[in-house]
């Protein structure tokens, strides 16, 4: 009789997105950097939307994706790689909710609620957003965020302007 040990990977889900440059370059080189690294690999990823600014809105519109990611680390140290890749692709943050060549959020991480300075669980305001909740539909629909699974936020959100921009989630994979 073997013993099959319980899987250390959790799952944790990220928005990315960004509307200058080349977001989709930047947003497939985040994934193809978090996938090649042995503890942390990409288990899912949405198809890629073109949605309108929010927030902010005299911007171009953004390109916005969301992943499932499988991880051994913490959350915090999901943050800083996250924040680590923003930086190595020229990410600055100059205003809130400005344009920007990527950003990559931690939305949810399996076990894990928490409302702490650095990183809130489930992120704060995800369940607002229609550029967030499309792509996580396509993903995690069942997922719970504060006792509603995410097919249920999406049928209230405003997707107005949101457009599939490519239906073959491999769009990351290629150059």
């Amino acid at each position: 009789m073997s013993i099959v040990p319980d899987n250390p990977f959790r799952l944790a889900t990220l928005g990315l997105g960004g509307n200058i440059g080349d977001p989709v370059r930047a947003m497939a080189a985040a994934l193809a950097t978090l996938d090649a690294r042995a503890d942390c690999r990409v288990a899912a990823v949405s198809r890629l939307y073109r949605t309108p600014p929010w927030g902010k809105t005299d911007q171009s519109y953004f390109f916005n994706a969301c992943a499932a990611v499988e991880t051994l680390m913490a959350p915090e140290a999901l943050l800083d790689l996250c924040l680590s890749i923003e930086r190595e692709m020229k990410r600055e943050r100059i205003e809130r909710w400005g344009p920007r060549t990527l950003d990559i959020d931690v939305l949810t991480f399996e076990g894990v609620e928490q409302d702490a300075p650095r990183l809130e669980l489930p992120h704060p305001r995800m369940t607002e957003r229609g550029f967030v909740l499309m792509p996580l539909a396509d993903i995690a629909p069942a997922l719970t965020v504060r006792g509603r699974a995410v097919s249920d936020w999406l049928a209230g959100a405003d997707v107005a302007g949101i457009e599939i921009a490519n239906e073959d989630r491999g769009w990351w994979r290629r150059p």
